[in-house]
This record gives C-alpha cells, sequence and structure tokens, in this order.
C-alpha cells in the first residue's frame, strides 16, 4: 500500500495476497480435476481452463506482492476474480460438490461455496486497493506538485 506521501508502507498486506494467490495456483497443478469440476458444462476444455487460470494466479501473485509491478497485477487479479465468478456460482448451485466432498461435508461444503460468492467482492475490494493506491499517490503527487508551482 502506498502512503499519503508516496512511499511504500511496511504494513502492506500485498505480499500476503501474493502468497495466497500462488498457493492457489500451485493447487491448481496437483489437483487439476477437482478444479476442472467446478467449470460450468458450457465452458469448452476444463483441465486447459484450470492450468491457465492456475497459471495465472501464481504470476499475478508474484506480481502484487512486488511493488513495482502491483498496480498492474492487482488490475490483473480483479479480471482473474471476474472471470472465475461463473465456475464459484456453478459449483454453489450444482450437484458437483457431492462428487468432491464425503456426504457428512456436503452441507458445510454447499455453505462455504455460498459464502464464497459475496466474498468474491471483498477479494476484488482488497485488489482494487493496491490497484488504485499508485493513482491516489500520483493525483497527490500532481496536486503537490501544482501547489508549490503556484
Amino acid at each position: 500500500m502506498t502512503d499519503a506521501d508516496g512511499t511504500e508502507s511496511e504494513r502492506s498486506l500485498a505480499p500476503l495476497m501474493g502468497a495466497t494467490y500462488v498457493a492457489a495456483g500451485i493447487a491448481h497443478f496437483l489437483i487439476p480435476e477437482r478444479f476442472a469440476e467446478a467449470i460450468p458444462p458450457s465452458f469448452p476444455r476444463p483441465v486447459s481452463l484450470v492450468y491457465l487460470s492456475g497459471i495465472a494466479e501464481i504470476l499475478l501473485g508474484i506480481g502484487v506482492a512486488i511493488p513495482r509491478t502491483r498496480r498492474p497485477s492487482a488490475w490483473g487479479i480483479v479480471a482473474l476474480l471476474v472471470a472465475v465468478f461463473p465456475a464459484n456460482v456453478h459449483l454453489s448451485r450444482s450437484d458437483t460438490l457431492n462428487d468432491l466432498v464425503p456426504d457428512r461435508l456436503v452441507g458445510p461444503a454447499r455453505l462455504a461455496a455460498l459464502i464464497r460468492l459475496p466474498f468474491q467482492a471483498v477479494l476484488i475490494a482488497w485488489a482494487l486497493w493496491y490497484a488504485r493506491a499508485d493513482e491516489a499517490a500520483t493525483a497527490s503527487e500532481t496536486t503537490e506538485t501544482t501547489a508549490s508551482e503556484a
């Protein structure tokens, strides 16, 4: 996160965000068939989409952890979260969970899938925080420069 003076805050959660996406991306390669089951049947080549989204999560996760690439990576995360939303909806509405978890865990898994839908907005807001942080710092610097020139 960029402070009002344009410096990088030591308390930035961007590295945590990055690690989360890298870990999720790696999971796509460890159990691709599980992730593919969440993809709506109308989407072509679900396993390829799983690998593609896994690569995107890893690259964007690394990018958001690095101050120099944070802003474009955060915008990429926003786009990725929007792109995978149909899979989250499909997972929460279909019987796919019945095949993915033991019978005793279907209820809690369904609840988690439903909670994930509005939580997606929280994840998007978190990414937007970093995507727009540089814009706010740039606007602040422009205003300060203009004021000092006057």
